[in-house]
């Protein structure tokens, strides 16, 4: 793991980290899991994204925090808030649940197409995913077909939503397999992380195919991560993703600055982003605006954390 990908961990919002790992936040403090603590000693400072108590005297980042929580070593808190935030990370993990993970889950390698491709051209939803997709997200079905979603059980008799990459030429690239949780959420303690991605994917910008059908003048929203872009999708806006919670590859700088911009011409597209509602996401907008000049920024409102909750506030 070199220190871009580290700096991906460590840029990760410390407050929500701490959120996912079951501590409930309340204006920057919480409840300290290290000692026995009935009033909120731990404080979080989001500007430096650090946390301490000032009882027992815990402190540190948000790794080091996932560490102590659920103590696990560096590495393996690391591959940890990989799995919960989608980052994808090039070493390859220690621990595997089974064998399966252990071909699937490493990252490395070629990506041989042809094994999966089968899958997408005809798309199969079992319950358990119509029940996320359609019920939880409140997806446009015409949306899960374009984006050609499907779904798969393991041989533990879990659930998992397949999400295929595509390039602009449709080619497929690469796969995302995100765990889907029962409702009461016994999936948890099973220590299985909540995304997979076969040898070789190229899981970078979501959705590129949609480039194909952009008109000059058409209004080009971009957001972090697939959820938001199917989101965006069932309002009817076209779409790309950027990886959640990551910094830009230069594969991905080179290919936006490609995109034509209709700023002083008119014959180029419009840009546009709701940007999630914290650090990261101000930061990946900034990333953005860089090579994207014209990229208009949208706030959402105060209390939404992304566009998803957006959409399910108005749908």
């Amino acid at each position: 793991m070199d220190r871009f990908e580290l700096q991906k961990l460590r840029d990760l919002p410390i407050e929500g980290v701490a959120e996912r790992l079951g501590l409930r936040v309340v204006r920057h403090k919480c409840l300290c899991p290290f000692h026995d603590d009935h009033h909120a000693s731990m404080s979080f400072k989001v500007s430096k994204n650090m946390f301490r108590c000032f009882v027992c005297g815990a402190s540190g980042n948000n790794i080091s925090l996932v560490e102590k929580v659920l103590g696990k070593k560096f590495l393996d808190a690391c591959h940890w808030l990989a799995n919960e935030y989608n980052i994808i990370l090039e070493w390859k993990p220690q621990e595997v649940t089974t064998p399966l993970l252990h071909r699937e889950g490493s990252g490395v390698g070629l990506f041989d197409a042809s094994r999966y491709e089968h899958f997408f051209n005809r798309p199969f939803l079992n319950e358990k995913a119509r029940k996320f997709l359609f019920e939880e997200r409140r997806l446009d079905p015409r949306v899960v077909r374009w984006c050609r979603l499907t779904s798969w059980r393991d041989k533990q008799g879990i659930s998992w939503l397949q999400i295929p990459y595509y390039n602009q030429e449709g080619k497929l690239i690469g796969i995302q397999n995100r765990r889907l949780k029962s409702p009461s959420g016994d999936l948890e303690g099973l220590g299985l992380p909540r995304f997979r991605f076969p040898s070789g994917s190229q899981c970078s910008i979501y959705n590129l195919p949609v480039l194909n059908r952009l008109k000059p003048g058409d209004e080009l929203y971009i957001t972090e991560g697939c959820s938001d872009c199917w989101a965006m999708l069932s309002s009817g806006h076209k779409a790309i993703a950027i990886p959640s919670a990551t910094l830009l590859s230069r594969k991905d700088v080179e290919l936006l600055s490609t995109l034509p911009s209709s700023e002083g011409s008119g014959v180029g597209y419009s840009f546009h982003m709701y940007p999630d509602n914290d650090t990261p996401g101000e930061r990946l907008f900034r990333q953005l605006k860089e090579v994207l000049p014209s990229l208009v920024h949208h706030q959402l409102p105060q209390g939404c954390k992304d566009y998803s909750e957006y959409y399910l506030i108005h749908n």
